[in-house]
């Protein structure tokens, strides 16, 4: 069962990635593209399972295999350049159409997982980071800020620790985030004027630093380990029930 499930991760992209390159002209700098991006989905899914102790897939984790193969294609479509928005503005608007269903079905199959939620995230942000590259191209080089402010998190986490710890629900992270995809997809589709298309991506980033930055504070006041899960909720209670005083040292306050 996991090499058929291995062979059926490494036929799906080959051959949908493949269709890609073709509708991109099959450019060389399209197949490129392709190759590099199916190799790395199927080898790093592969690590992911094996890291986290999974043997194969799960109805969920398909989904998003979908969305990845998807994101894909349009990345084979931005690499080579010079095609109709059409196309692009279609794969993308599936693959985010599709974010949320794989969520749905693992929690009515009981299959979530870390790594069904950690392969969710990445392909997201490769997703953000995508348009933001399409993006730049008419708006500038710092519409890149974007896509690699999470990358930049990431790498700020191998060197303090803390930034790993698990963060409490909050409704406007996820708001800030499907504001990103929603400005971007705009800016791609290039529907707006040019002024009027900067200055949605303009807030969308101001959106996101104060997100980030809410986050980072918050995170650097608690310091929970990443290993204490548990600390998490505790703290979050705390946050949603009515008190008249601080409840926790001041230090762990949220901003």
């Amino acid at each position: 069962m996991i090499k058929q499930g291995l062979l059926v991760r490494a036929a799906v992209p080959a051959c949908v990635l493949t269709g890609g390159a073709v509708a991109g002209g099959v450019s060389p700098i399209a197949w490129a593209t392709g190759l590099v991006f199916g190799l790395a989905l199927v080898l790093l899914t592969g690590w992911g399972l094996q890291r986290t102790g999974r043997g194969e897939f799960g109805p969920a984790d398909w989904i998003t295999f979908a969305r990845a193969t998807l994101v894909g294609c349009a990345a084979e479509l931005i690499a080579d350049g010079g095609h109709p928005h059409a196309w692009l503005v279609g794969l993308i608007a599936v693959a985010l159409l599709l974010d949320g269903v794989d969520g749905q079905v693992a929690r009515r199959t009981g299959t979530s997982s870390e790594f069904g939620a950690r392969f969710d995230m990445e392909v997201d942000a490769f997703l953000i980071l995508l348009m933001c590259v399409q993006v730049a191209e008419t708006a500038g080089l710092w519409v890149l800020a974007i896509g690699l402010m999470r990358y930049a998190f990431v790498a700020a986490s191998w060197a303090m620790p803390w930034l790993t710890a698990p963060l409490y629900p909050s409704m406007a992270r996820k708001t800030v985030a499907a504001v990103q995809g929603v400005v971007l997809v705009v800016a791609v589709a290039g529907i707006l004027p040019v002024l009027w298309t900067v200055a949605a991506v303009v807030l969308a980033l101001a959106s996101l630093v104060w997100s980030f930055g809410r986050d980072v504070v918050w995170l650097a006041r608690t310091r929970v380990p990443a290993a204490r899960p548990s600390a998490i909720v505790a703290i979050t209670r705390r946050r949603a029930a009515p008190h008249h005083g601080p409840t926790w040292p001041a230090h762990n306050q949220a901003a």
